[in-house]
């Protein structure tokens, strides 16, 4: 068990995975509208798009009209998801607005690489040695390893911490080659299986391995457990958070449908306000982005906080401070 963290640093990914996996179609203009209400809230990480097939995923077949079209904020850092050369070309083509930073993807899962990418774990390897030399000739920094399926596969089954260290491991051996410093390792639970438990295994395992790397969690509300797993995670000391305003999202091949997306960013400020623990995050105005957020997608989202409102709103109100 490690200290709380007094600041937790939170990368806010609404508008990239969720309207990767909405049927929609979402307007350019409404996908505009979102990414520029986020960046008032006091959030200073944004993903905003998916430089991808647009057969494969038709939902960001505007990207390139939508990163050109926000406005940016100062202080904001805008990134964008890339998966191959063409990819990264488009988002170069934006460097002027987009912070551009590389990283080794790889799945603890060999069934979903190949569901996802359409490739074998060892593929994947060769696939990504290749694209940190390409990263690198362009001068793209490459400073993290992101593992997903870290908990559980839904094509797979469980996951076990030995599978994600030797998965991290041949992350590690790509940066040697290529010759780049890894600062941060990202754990996704692509598809919902991770539970506390499992989270602090699996944090534990990863921490005593690589004492000096920061880590991320990237966790799916699948089944209801993201806040539990994010005390978790907090309780273990991780600082960095990946989320998603009113729930927005969902992986489109995870093999199951109506799922949860990630958890509720709104959710996760509101763990982190009421244990003292600093986000930089306006709460309140985060939930009526999350409320606009609803309104474009035109469904109710996961979010009972959107319902709910905030506890300091209530606050305010008993005591008569408006």
């Amino acid at each position: 068990m490690a200290d709380l963290p007094s600041v937790v640093d939170i990368q806010e990914e609404g508008p990239r995975e969720g309207f990767q996996i909405e049927p929609g179609p979402i307007a350019s203009a409404d996908k505009i509208r979102l990414i520029e209400a986020l960046a008032q809230t006091g959030l200073r990480h944004i993903q905003v798009c998916s430089f991808v097939n647009p057969r494969l995923v038709p939902g960001w077949a505007d990207a390139d009209e939508v990163v050109a079209g926000f406005r940016t904020v100062p202080g904001v850092h805008y990134m964008g998801l890339w998966f191959n050369d063409k990819g990264l070309d488009r988002a170069l083509a934006f460097s002027n607005k987009l912070t551009l930073a590389g990283s080794i993807a790889l799945s603890a899962s060999d069934a979903f690489t190949r569901k996802n990418l359409n490739r074998s774990h060892a593929e994947n390897v060769e696939a990504m040695r290749k694209q940190t030399r390409l990263h690198l000739s362009k001068n793209v920094p490459v400073r993290r390893i992101g593992v997903m399926a870290a908990f559980g596969c839904n094509f797979h089954g469980d996951i076990v911490p030995a599978q994600v260290i030797s998965t991290l491991q041949d992350g590690f051996a790509i940066a040697d080659e290529c010759g780049v410093a890894i600062a941060n390792i990202s754990l996704s639970d692509t598809m919902g299986w991770a539970t506390p438990l499992r989270v602090e295994r699996l944090l534990g395992e990863v921490r005593t391995k690589w004492p000096d790397k920061r880590i991320t969690l990237h966790l799916h509300d699948t089944r209801g457990l993201a806040v539990a797993n994010a005390m978790a995670g907090l309780r273990m000391g991780v600082a960095r958070f990946d989320s998603t305003v009113g729930g927005l999202g969902g992986c489109p091949f995870a093999g199951h449908k109506g799922a949860a997306g990630n958890i509720c960013t709104e959710e996760l400020v509101l763990l982190c306000e009421e244990m003292g623990i600093r986000t930089g995050v306006d709460l309140d105005a985060l939930i009526e982005v999350g409320r606009m957020a609803e309104a474009i997608v035109g469904h109710q989202l996961p979010s009972e906080l959107l319902h709910a409102g905030s506890l300091n709103s209530f606050r305010r109100k008993v005591s008569g401070v408006h």
